[in-house]
Protein backbone atom coordinates (compact mmCIF):
# COMPACT_ATOMS: atom_id res chain seq x y z
CA UNK A 1 0.00 0.00 0.00
CA UNK A 2 1.45 3.34 -1.07
CA UNK A 3 0.96 6.75 0.50
CA UNK A 4 0.04 10.26 -0.65
CA UNK A 5 1.89 13.26 0.73
CA UNK A 6 -0.12 16.42 1.60
CA UNK A 7 2.22 18.89 3.25
CA UNK A 8 3.52 17.17 6.41
CA UNK A 9 0.68 14.64 6.54
CA UNK A 10 1.00 11.24 4.94
CA UNK A 11 -2.28 9.54 4.05
CA UNK A 12 -2.68 5.98 2.82
CA UNK A 13 -3.85 5.65 -0.78
CA UNK A 14 -5.90 2.56 -1.47
CA UNK A 15 -5.06 0.87 -4.73
CA UNK A 16 -7.93 0.63 -7.20
CA UNK A 17 -7.24 -3.08 -7.55
CA UNK A 18 -7.68 -3.74 -3.82
CA UNK A 19 -10.69 -5.80 -2.78
CA UNK A 20 -13.59 -3.67 -1.61
CA UNK A 21 -11.92 -0.41 -2.67
CA UNK A 22 -14.22 2.56 -3.00
CA UNK A 23 -14.31 4.26 -6.42
CA UNK A 24 -12.52 7.59 -6.69
CA UNK A 25 -15.06 10.42 -7.14
CA UNK A 26 -13.83 13.09 -9.53
CA UNK A 27 -15.53 16.46 -9.29
CA UNK A 28 -16.78 17.66 -12.69
CA UNK A 29 -16.87 21.44 -13.18
CA UNK A 30 -20.36 22.95 -13.49
CA UNK A 31 -19.68 24.33 -16.96
CA UNK A 32 -18.59 20.90 -18.14
CA UNK A 33 -21.81 19.37 -16.79
CA UNK A 34 -23.88 21.96 -18.65
CA UNK A 35 -21.99 21.31 -21.87
CA UNK A 36 -22.52 17.57 -21.50
CA UNK A 37 -26.25 18.04 -20.90
CA UNK A 38 -26.59 20.24 -24.00
CA UNK A 39 -24.60 17.89 -26.22
CA UNK A 40 -27.54 15.59 -27.12
CA UNK A 41 -29.66 18.65 -27.96
CA UNK A 42 -27.07 20.07 -30.33
CA UNK A 43 -26.48 16.66 -31.94
CA UNK A 44 -30.19 16.29 -32.65
CA UNK A 45 -30.83 19.86 -33.84
CA UNK A 46 -27.67 21.03 -35.60
CA UNK A 47 -27.34 18.29 -38.29
CA UNK A 48 -30.89 18.79 -39.66
CA UNK A 49 -30.45 22.58 -39.63
CA UNK A 50 -27.15 22.28 -41.47
CA UNK A 51 -28.71 19.92 -44.01
CA UNK A 52 -31.63 22.28 -44.68
CA UNK A 53 -29.25 25.24 -44.90
CA UNK A 54 -27.15 23.37 -47.45
CA UNK A 55 -30.25 22.58 -49.50
CA UNK A 56 -31.35 26.22 -49.49
CA UNK A 57 -27.83 27.32 -50.47
CA UNK A 58 -27.78 24.96 -53.45
CA UNK A 59 -31.29 26.11 -54.37
CA UNK A 60 -30.18 29.76 -54.27
CA UNK A 61 -27.16 29.01 -56.47
CA UNK A 62 -29.39 27.28 -59.05
CA UNK A 63 -31.81 30.21 -58.97
CA UNK A 64 -28.96 32.68 -59.59
CA UNK A 65 -27.62 30.62 -62.49
CA UNK A 66 -31.07 29.95 -64.03
CA UNK A 67 -33.32 32.96 -64.51
CA UNK A 68 -36.51 30.89 -64.90
CA UNK A 69 -35.95 29.06 -61.61
CA UNK A 70 -37.50 30.81 -58.55
CA UNK A 71 -35.38 31.70 -55.54
CA UNK A 72 -36.14 30.39 -52.04
CA UNK A 73 -37.38 33.84 -50.96
CA UNK A 74 -39.77 34.16 -53.90
CA UNK A 75 -41.07 30.63 -53.28
CA UNK A 76 -41.60 31.42 -49.59
CA UNK A 77 -43.63 34.51 -50.49
CA UNK A 78 -45.79 32.44 -52.86
CA UNK A 79 -46.25 29.78 -50.17
CA UNK A 80 -47.45 32.38 -47.65
CA UNK A 81 -49.93 33.74 -50.18
CA UNK A 82 -51.04 30.24 -51.17
CA UNK A 83 -51.64 29.02 -47.63
CA UNK A 84 -53.34 32.23 -46.52
CA UNK A 85 -56.51 30.82 -48.13
CA UNK A 86 -55.96 27.09 -48.82
CA UNK A 87 -59.68 26.20 -49.05
CA UNK A 88 -61.02 28.70 -51.57
CA UNK A 89 -63.27 27.31 -54.30
CA UNK A 90 -63.92 29.11 -57.60
CA UNK A 91 -65.05 26.13 -59.62
CA UNK A 92 -64.12 22.47 -60.19
CA UNK A 93 -60.73 23.32 -61.71
CA UNK A 94 -59.88 26.28 -59.49
CA UNK A 95 -59.63 25.18 -55.85
CA UNK A 96 -57.22 25.84 -53.02
CA UNK A 97 -54.33 23.52 -52.27
CA UNK A 98 -56.10 22.33 -49.12
CA UNK A 99 -58.96 20.82 -51.15
CA UNK A 100 -56.48 19.10 -53.46
CA UNK A 101 -54.57 17.54 -50.56
CA UNK A 102 -57.86 16.45 -49.00
CA UNK A 103 -59.00 14.77 -52.23
CA UNK A 104 -55.72 12.88 -52.54
CA UNK A 105 -55.82 11.78 -48.90
CA UNK A 106 -59.33 10.40 -49.35
CA UNK A 107 -58.19 8.26 -52.27
CA UNK A 108 -55.15 7.08 -50.36
CA UNK A 109 -57.27 6.18 -47.33
CA UNK A 110 -59.62 4.02 -49.38
CA UNK A 111 -56.93 2.31 -51.46
CA UNK A 112 -54.57 1.76 -48.55
CA UNK A 113 -57.39 0.55 -46.29
CA UNK A 114 -58.46 -2.03 -48.86
CA UNK A 115 -54.86 -3.14 -49.33
CA UNK A 116 -54.40 -3.59 -45.57
CA UNK A 117 -57.70 -5.46 -45.23
CA UNK A 118 -56.61 -7.92 -47.92
CA UNK A 119 -52.82 -7.92 -47.66
CA UNK A 120 -52.28 -8.51 -43.93
CA UNK A 121 -54.60 -11.55 -43.61
CA UNK A 122 -53.21 -12.92 -46.88
CA UNK A 123 -49.69 -12.52 -45.51
CA UNK A 124 -50.62 -14.51 -42.39
CA UNK A 125 -52.09 -17.31 -44.53
CA UNK A 126 -49.09 -17.43 -46.88
CA UNK A 127 -46.65 -17.51 -43.98
CA UNK A 128 -48.66 -20.09 -42.04
CA UNK A 129 -49.38 -22.65 -44.77
CA UNK A 130 -46.72 -23.90 -47.15
CA UNK A 131 -49.26 -24.86 -49.78
CA UNK A 132 -50.57 -21.28 -50.02
CA UNK A 133 -47.01 -19.96 -49.98
CA UNK A 134 -46.12 -22.10 -52.98
CA UNK A 135 -49.31 -21.04 -54.72
CA UNK A 136 -49.01 -17.27 -54.26
CA UNK A 137 -45.23 -16.75 -54.39
CA UNK A 138 -45.02 -16.93 -58.22
CA UNK A 139 -47.94 -14.49 -58.55
CA UNK A 140 -46.37 -12.02 -56.13
CA UNK A 141 -42.95 -12.30 -57.79
CA UNK A 142 -44.54 -11.61 -61.18
CA UNK A 143 -46.79 -8.68 -60.22
CA UNK A 144 -44.73 -6.89 -57.54
CA UNK A 145 -42.17 -5.27 -59.93
CA UNK A 146 -44.87 -3.85 -62.23
CA UNK A 147 -44.84 -0.04 -62.36
CA UNK A 148 -47.80 1.68 -60.67
CA UNK A 149 -48.70 3.57 -63.84
CA UNK A 150 -48.97 0.31 -65.77
CA UNK A 151 -51.97 -0.63 -63.61
CA UNK A 152 -53.82 2.61 -64.31
CA UNK A 153 -55.08 1.73 -67.82
CA UNK A 154 -56.44 -1.57 -66.44
CA UNK A 155 -58.34 0.37 -63.79
CA UNK A 156 -59.72 2.82 -66.35
CA UNK A 157 -60.79 -0.07 -68.57
CA UNK A 158 -62.54 -1.97 -65.77
CA UNK A 159 -64.06 0.88 -63.73
CA UNK A 160 -64.71 3.38 -66.55
CA UNK A 161 -63.84 6.28 -64.22
CA UNK A 162 -60.70 8.05 -63.07
CA UNK A 163 -61.52 8.07 -59.35
CA UNK A 164 -61.88 4.28 -58.82
CA UNK A 165 -59.01 3.69 -61.25
CA UNK A 166 -56.69 5.76 -59.03
CA UNK A 167 -57.87 3.84 -55.95
CA UNK A 168 -57.23 0.58 -57.81
CA UNK A 169 -53.66 1.66 -58.62
CA UNK A 170 -53.06 2.50 -54.93
CA UNK A 171 -54.50 -0.84 -53.82
CA UNK A 172 -52.54 -3.06 -56.20
CA UNK A 173 -49.21 -1.29 -55.55
CA UNK A 174 -49.42 -0.92 -51.76
CA UNK A 175 -50.61 -4.45 -51.03
CA UNK A 176 -47.30 -6.20 -51.76
CA UNK A 177 -45.17 -4.76 -48.91
CA UNK A 178 -47.81 -5.78 -46.38
CA UNK A 179 -48.23 -9.29 -47.82
CA UNK A 180 -44.50 -9.98 -48.07
CA UNK A 181 -43.44 -8.55 -44.70
CA UNK A 182 -46.31 -10.20 -42.83
CA UNK A 183 -45.55 -13.57 -44.44
CA UNK A 184 -41.85 -13.29 -43.61
CA UNK A 185 -42.72 -12.43 -40.01
CA UNK A 186 -44.93 -15.52 -39.69
CA UNK A 187 -42.26 -17.76 -41.20
CA UNK A 188 -39.65 -16.46 -38.73
CA UNK A 189 -41.66 -17.27 -35.62
CA UNK A 190 -39.45 -19.65 -33.55
CA UNK A 191 -40.38 -23.27 -34.12
CA UNK A 192 -40.26 -23.88 -30.37
CA UNK A 193 -43.33 -21.66 -29.97
CA UNK A 194 -45.24 -23.70 -32.52
CA UNK A 195 -44.15 -26.95 -30.89
CA UNK A 196 -45.47 -25.74 -27.53
CA UNK A 197 -48.75 -24.75 -29.19
CA UNK A 198 -49.01 -28.21 -30.70
CA UNK A 199 -48.33 -29.89 -27.35
CA UNK A 200 -50.95 -27.72 -25.63
CA UNK A 201 -53.37 -28.45 -28.49
CA UNK A 202 -54.09 -24.75 -29.01
CA UNK A 203 -56.71 -23.74 -31.53
CA UNK A 204 -55.71 -21.86 -34.68
CA UNK A 205 -57.25 -18.69 -33.23
CA UNK A 206 -55.14 -19.03 -30.04
CA UNK A 207 -52.03 -19.59 -32.14
CA UNK A 208 -52.84 -16.48 -34.17
CA UNK A 209 -53.62 -14.17 -31.25
CA UNK A 210 -51.17 -15.46 -28.63
CA UNK A 211 -48.15 -16.49 -30.70
CA UNK A 212 -48.18 -15.25 -34.28
CA UNK A 213 -49.53 -11.71 -33.90
CA UNK A 214 -47.09 -10.55 -31.15
CA UNK A 215 -44.14 -12.03 -33.05
CA UNK A 216 -45.19 -10.73 -36.46
CA UNK A 217 -46.11 -7.19 -35.36
CA UNK A 218 -42.65 -5.62 -36.03
CA UNK A 219 -42.58 -7.09 -39.54
CA UNK A 220 -46.16 -5.99 -40.15
CA UNK A 221 -45.34 -2.43 -39.06
CA UNK A 222 -42.47 -2.35 -41.54
CA UNK A 223 -44.80 -3.46 -44.30
CA UNK A 224 -47.36 -0.82 -43.33
CA UNK A 225 -44.72 1.92 -43.40
CA UNK A 226 -43.51 0.87 -46.84
CA UNK A 227 -47.08 0.57 -48.11
CA UNK A 228 -48.21 4.04 -47.02
CA UNK A 229 -45.20 5.59 -48.74
CA UNK A 230 -45.98 3.65 -51.90
CA UNK A 231 -49.65 4.65 -51.76
CA UNK A 232 -48.80 8.34 -51.51
CA UNK A 233 -46.33 8.11 -54.41
CA UNK A 234 -48.84 6.31 -56.60
CA UNK A 235 -51.70 8.76 -56.04
CA UNK A 236 -49.59 11.74 -57.11
CA UNK A 237 -48.57 10.00 -60.34
CA UNK A 238 -52.08 8.68 -61.01
CA UNK A 239 -53.70 12.08 -60.55
CA UNK A 240 -51.30 13.63 -63.02
CA UNK A 241 -52.69 11.30 -65.69
CA UNK A 242 -56.35 11.10 -64.71
CA UNK A 243 -56.99 14.77 -63.89
CA UNK A 244 -59.76 16.05 -61.66
CA UNK A 245 -59.06 17.20 -58.11
CA UNK A 246 -55.92 16.18 -56.22
CA UNK A 247 -52.40 17.27 -55.46
CA UNK A 248 -51.03 15.40 -58.48
CA UNK A 249 -53.47 17.11 -60.85
CA UNK A 250 -52.67 20.43 -59.18
CA UNK A 251 -48.95 19.97 -59.89
CA UNK A 252 -49.66 19.16 -63.54
CA UNK A 253 -52.04 22.11 -63.88
CA UNK A 254 -49.43 24.46 -62.43
CA UNK A 255 -46.85 23.08 -64.89
CA UNK A 256 -49.20 23.83 -67.77
CA UNK A 257 -49.37 27.39 -66.43
CA UNK A 258 -45.55 27.46 -66.05
CA UNK A 259 -45.99 28.39 -62.38
CA UNK A 260 -42.71 26.94 -61.13
CA UNK A 261 -42.91 28.33 -57.56
CA UNK A 262 -46.19 26.48 -57.04
CA UNK A 263 -44.61 23.27 -58.34
CA UNK A 264 -41.78 23.56 -55.82
CA UNK A 265 -44.32 24.27 -53.06
CA UNK A 266 -46.26 21.17 -54.11
CA UNK A 267 -43.09 19.05 -53.96
CA UNK A 268 -42.43 20.21 -50.39
CA UNK A 269 -46.07 19.66 -49.42
CA UNK A 270 -46.08 16.15 -50.91
CA UNK A 271 -42.94 15.28 -48.94
CA UNK A 272 -44.31 16.70 -45.67
CA UNK A 273 -47.67 14.96 -46.03
CA UNK A 274 -45.95 11.64 -46.79
CA UNK A 275 -43.73 12.03 -43.73
CA UNK A 276 -46.68 12.91 -41.48
CA UNK A 277 -48.71 9.96 -42.79
CA UNK A 278 -45.90 7.55 -42.07
CA UNK A 279 -45.26 8.84 -38.56
CA UNK A 280 -48.97 8.92 -37.65
CA UNK A 281 -49.49 5.40 -38.87
CA UNK A 282 -46.49 4.06 -36.97
CA UNK A 283 -47.59 5.86 -33.78
CA UNK A 284 -51.11 4.47 -34.13
CA UNK A 285 -49.83 0.95 -34.68
CA UNK A 286 -47.52 1.18 -31.66
CA UNK A 287 -50.39 2.44 -29.52
CA UNK A 288 -52.25 -0.78 -30.26
CA UNK A 289 -49.24 -3.05 -29.81
CA UNK A 290 -50.41 -6.42 -28.54
CA UNK A 291 -49.17 -7.46 -25.11
CA UNK A 292 -49.24 -11.12 -24.27
CA UNK A 293 -51.18 -11.59 -21.04
CA UNK A 294 -51.05 -15.36 -21.06
CA UNK A 295 -53.28 -18.01 -22.42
Amino acid sequence: MSALVHGDIREPAVSSSATGALPVVVAVPKKTKQAMSLRPFFLSVLPPLMGISLLILVWEIIAVKTSSFPSPWLTLQEAIRLFSDPFYQNGPNDQGIGWNIYASLKRVAVGFGLAAAVGIPLGFLIGRFKFLSGMFNPIISLLKPVSPLAWLPIGLLVFKSAHPAAIWAIFICSIWPMVINTAIGVQRVPQDYMNVARVLNLSEWKILTKILFPSVLPYMLTGVRLAIGTAWLVIVAAEMLTGGVGIGFWVWDEWNSLNVPHIIIAIVVIGLVGLILEQLLVALARAFTYEDVGT
